[in-house]
Order: structure tokens, then sequence, then C-alpha cells
């Protein structure tokens, strides 16, 4: 969920993986980390996944994106074949591939909260603009800009759409998406985070004001240790990496953790590591180091 446009820009050289703990598993964000801008996957980055499989480390793609945006990725999720999508709403099987994905888990938007957060969010910034993410169907306010280049399902105010029989009301609500066509981003964040408090947790991986609104104790950190401990890894065995703000958890959870050269400074800050930007394989440089040391 983030848009084609660089945040930062930084020519420092990767730090090398601390020595300790061996990694049991590699969580990586898409946009900006894994992904070059062209929204591609390079061959250094395929062959550096693949090494990672070979050697007994497994890899989770951990990422804002819905389940039906995966495709870019779902040819290299080799075994396990899972990624957690929409920012820890739910875990996807990719082995289907594109339109036959199955969700494993689901960690649903309760509508009572996502009602809750239209209205503060609406009395904190007039003028935002909403869109609802469920587990197949994407639903919007009729303002809302095109900003994910596809068409929603039905176009309806937000209270209508989170309506117990409204919309797709069969379905669980993943997130709410909020936008506002003129508030800095970082203050926009900052502002929902106190206006909706904790009947939502709110990020963004946009560089524009664009907001994700999950359930209360829903990010990339808490799904991701749950799946890790489903398979006995403790947080120690994990290395992440990541970009925007919607990774900070995630990376601050992980053992060992890695900002990209063109991460947001809230992202360096989390980061118990460097690397160089996406479009310079950033991940993969990690990845190659780490392999090195095993």
């Amino acid at each position: 969920m983030r848009e084609n446009e660089r945040v930062t820009s930084a020519t420092r050289q990767p730090e090398t993986p601390a020595a300790g703990i061996p990694p049991r598993l590699i969580a990586t964000d898409l946009d900006g980390t894994l992904l070059r801008d062209d929204k591609s996957v390079s061959p250094r980055t395929v062959a550096a996944l693949a090494a990672a499989e070979e050697a007994g480390i497994e890899v989770f793609f951990v990422t804002g994106r819905p389940a039906r945006w995966m495709d870019v990725v779902s040819e290299h999720v080799h075994g396990h074949g899972l990624a957690i999508c929409g920012n820890g709403a739910a875990v996807v099987d990719l082995h289907g591939g594109p339109g036959a994905h199955r969700f494993v888990k689901v960690r649903e938007l309760a509508r009572e909260n996502a009602l809750d957060a239209v209205r503060l969010l609406r009395e904190a910034a007039p003028g935002t603009v909403y869109a609802v993410e469920q587990t197949y169907g994407f639903y919007q306010e009729p303002d809302y800009p095109k900003l994910h280049m596809e068409i929603p399902d039905d176009l309806a105010p937000a209270e209508e759409l989170l309506a117990e029989d409204g919309p797709g009301s069969a379905e669980p609500v993943l997130k709410i998406l909020a936008y506002h066509p003129s508030i800095d981003p970082d203050a926009f964040l900052t502002l929902s985070r106190l206006a909706i408090g904790d009947r939502a947790n709110v990020t963004r991986s946009s560089p524009s004001a664009l907001l994700e609104i999950s359930g209360p104790d829903v990010s990339k950190a808490s799904t991701l240790a749950l799946c890790c401990a489903e398979r006995g890894i403790s947080h120690e065995q994990v290395v992440a990496f990541g970009d925007m703000p919607n990774d900070v958890e995630m990376l601050t959870w992980a053992g060992q953790s890695f900002a990209m050269g063109n991460a947001h400074p809230d992202v360096i800050a989390a980061a118990s590591g460097r690397t160089v930007a996406n479009n310079d394989d950033g991940v993969a440089v990690v990845i190659e180091r780490m392999l090195e040391r095993l």
C-alpha cells in the first residue's frame, strides 16, 4: 500500500547482521522494501530468497497489501506458501495463485470499532474520506480518490458500508482506509491516533495522507508473533526488513531488523540496523551476508 515514491535517500552501506542466535525466519515488507519501485523482484533478490529457504530459513512476506495484490510475489513463496497481508489482518496461503488464495487466519476489525473510528476521525479531521477493505471485497465512498487502480464493489458513505446489513456484510472487515487531501501525512497519523485511541490500530504506508485502520491489537508484529509461536520460533530468531511506519512494530519486535536506505525516519529509529535502498536490493545484500556467516 505504498505509492511509487521515495521517502528519503541514503547511501550508507548495510550493516553486517550481528553474530549470535542463528536466524530461523526472515520477515520482509514488500513495497519500498523487497520490491523495486517498478514493483518487480530483482533476480538477485529472487536468488537470495531461494538461498535462505535452502538454508532452512523461512521467508514471510509481511505487507499492507490485500491478498488480491500478491501476484507480484506469489511465485516466490517457496515451501509454506504463506503471507501476512493487510498489516496483519490476514494470513493467506498463496499456493493457489492469483484469485485462488485461501485465508488461513483472519483478524477482523469489528464493525462497531470501525464506525467509531470513522465518526471520531470525521470530527477530528473534516474532509476525510474512506474505503473499506474486506477479505474479498473493496468498497469506498464516492469522494475517495482512485488510489488503487481498481473498481470498487460499491460506492456509499462509510456508515452505510460498515452497517450490519450493508454491502459485503457477510464478509469480515480487515481494515478501513482514511484519506485526507491536504493534511501532512505524519500529522494526520498523529492526530488520528489521538482521536481514535484504543478503538483501532492506526498506521500508514503511503507517502500521502492515507491511513490504514485495523483491529485494536492487529499489526504486522502481532500477527507475525502468532505465526512464529506456531512454529516454535522466538523473536530473537527473526530478521525483519521495512521502510514505512506500518513496519515499526515489526522491526522493534524482531531480534534483528533493517531499515531500507529509502526508509521513513521513524523506521530508521526503530530498526537495529540499516541496509541500502530497495532499488539497490537492500534485502538481498543483508541475506547474502547473513548466509555467509552460517
